[in-house]
């Protein structure tokens, strides 16, 4: 009877771990269907015997972003947006472009880890743990070198040099996502209230409205 009770008990502990991965794909792959008007928790699938090469192909990473922008960075993405046969894979990855002394701004993935690999340049590098800690994690980074960042939490990089610098990241996601920390509060549609902001930043109001018109 013993023995019963403890294969029982492992049995309903093991349940609810079961039910917290992703299912193994069922099929070689499942292309994404643009077209079509079902919607799923991702992108429903086309007939895998319309798939050809080009579903699983993506050109210009090559190619420099225009990094002539506020920040002074360009994200060029290879997400399942850009590539179809990447619906169900779990990855994606991304070009990032650097002007001298451009940033990539504080911004989180909200479904992806992220892993970066230096192909050009000096990079500062960093992410901020979870609350209460709030620990400012931080490295710099020379050509060749990788950095991780993981799922969730708010990273940035920036260009410590005069020169342009590369970088490509991979992400573990097909569709990672971006929030950009300073766009989504400053600039959200509605405005968040600036007495709700200016409360939080502990700064005055007009600084709040000053923010919120500069996004």
């Amino acid at each position: 009877m013993a023995t019963h009770v403890i294969l029982f008990g492992l049995l309903t502990l093991s349940v609810p771990i079961a039910l917290a991965t992703d299912p193994n794909p069922l099929q070689d792959f499942c292309v994404a269907d643009p077209k079509s008007q079902v919607l799923v928790n991702g992108l429903t699938c086309k007939d895998p015997k319309l798939a050809d090469a080009n579903d699983f192909f993506f050109a210009g990473l090559h190619l420099a972003g225009n990094t002539s922008n506020a920040v002074g960075s360009w994200v060029t993405p290879v997400t399942v947006s850009q590539m179809p046969g990447l619906n169900t894979l779990g990855i994606s990855m991304v070009r990032i472009d650097y002007a001298p002394w451009g940033i990539n701004p504080p911004h989180t993935h909200p479904r992806a880890s992220e892993i970066l690999t230096i192909l050009e340049g000096c990079l500062q590098v960093g992410f901020i743990t979870s609350s209460p800690e709030n620990r400012h994690i931080s490295k710099v980074l020379q050509k060749g070198d990788v950095f991780v960042f993981p799922i969730g939490l708010i990273h940035y990089q920036r260009n410590l040099d005069s020169k342009n610098a590369i970088a490509i990241a991979a992400l573990s996601s097909q569709n990672p996502g971006v929030i950009t920390v300073a766009n989504a509060v400053f600039g959200s549609v509605p405005d968040i209230s600036s007495d709700v902001l200016a409360k939080a930043f502990q700064v005055d109001k007009n600084v709040i409205n000053y923010l919120q018109a500069h996004f």
